[in-house]
């Protein structure tokens, strides 16, 4: 059930919510990279590179709070975004990018585990009779 206090969210949700605000996190950072290195002949594919990015880390953070505090919304776009990654980690593998896909998919089926936890399901169940907190 949606709550208004993180302290409802059981310990493997914080634990999911902090490796999504992880995630978050080094998407931005690439996303400001990615800025930083903009020239003039990939201008197009460099500025919407970056604003995808952006938007793609910022919609992470926003999962990651939404998992922190046990709120309903949160578990489909967080299960759907480490599934995604899952499939990038298969991308990865083989050659010097071994080490990324293994990172990839170390995150992403431990976020995944974490939400799939009993006591993750119960807090994330939705219950009509409470409003959903944002």
């Amino acid at each position: 059930m949606p709550t208004d206090s993180s302290a409802a969210a059981p310990r493997p949700l914080k634990l999911a919510a902090a490796v999504v605000a992880a995630e978050g996190l080094v998407v931005v950072v690439l996303g400001f990279a990615e800025a930083l290195t903009l020239d003039s002949g990939r201008l197009v594919l460099g500025l919407t590179t970056t604003l995808f990015l952006l938007a793609y880390g910022g919609g992470l953070l926003l999962v990651a709070r939404g998992l922190f505090r046990a709120s309903t919304w949160s578990r489909g776009p967080a299960v759907f975004t480490q599934l995604i990654q899952v499939l990038m980690a298969y991308s990865f593998w083989g050659g010097s990018t071994r080490a990324i896909s293994v990172v990839l998919a170390i995150a992403a089926v431990g976020v995944l585990v974490a939400i799939f936890q009993k006591a993750s399901t119960e807090a994330l169940r939705d219950d009509p009779s409470h409003p959903p907190v944002l």
